[in-house]
């Protein structure tokens, strides 16, 4: 009884792990086997696996973590975070855009980091994976260092024209 029910919690959905080797052949069709989506994927650890493993969860972690970021600065321009003094006309103007920019450009992040990792997952099952960065990646961070250095220099100039 207590071994079912310790198996029951800790796999409510009898989840069995599955082996990468069930996903090295083809099936009867010309398509690979789809990649599990729930089940945990038991990949064997030669040379490198496992460091491969732990840097696609750390990237996938940053890009999360650059998206929550994102999103707490785009709530705080939306609600015009002052600390001193009220907004100023000009401030409240163009707090909307600029914060649904950056909350676009969270989300665009967390789908950037998302779609590398299961990529790059996808590809580790099939022993193909080459880690480097795309092209995609690369325009989200640009695209992002572009908004934030763009709003610095916008929060400036305004703070500048407040102060006159």
């Amino acid at each position: 009884m207590a071994t079912t029910f310790l198996t029951y919690i800790t796999s409510p959905f009898s989840i069995r792990p599955v082996d990468e080797s069930e996903y090295e052949t083809p099936s009867s069709s010309s398509h690979p086997h789809p990649l599990p989506l729930f089940s945990p994927l038991l990949i064997p650890n030669n040379s490198s696996d496992a460091r491969d493993h732990c840097a696609n969860e750390r990237t996938f972690l940053s890009w999360l973590r650059l998206s929550i970021y994102m999103s707490v600065v785009s709530v705080a321009i939306v609600v015009s975070f002052h600390l001193k003094n009220q907004p100023t006309a000009i401030e409240r103007q163009i707090a909307l855009p600029v914060g649904l920019t950056f909350w676009a450009l969270s989300l665009a992040c967390l789908a950037s980091g998302a779609a590398n990792y299961v990529k790059t997952v996808q590809k580790y099952a099939r022993r193909r994976a080459l880690v480097q960065s795309g092209w995609k990646t690369q325009l989200v961070f640009t695209v992002v260092a572009t908004a934030i250095v763009a709003s610095c220099v916008l929060f400036l100039s305004t703070n500048a024209q407040s102060q006159k």
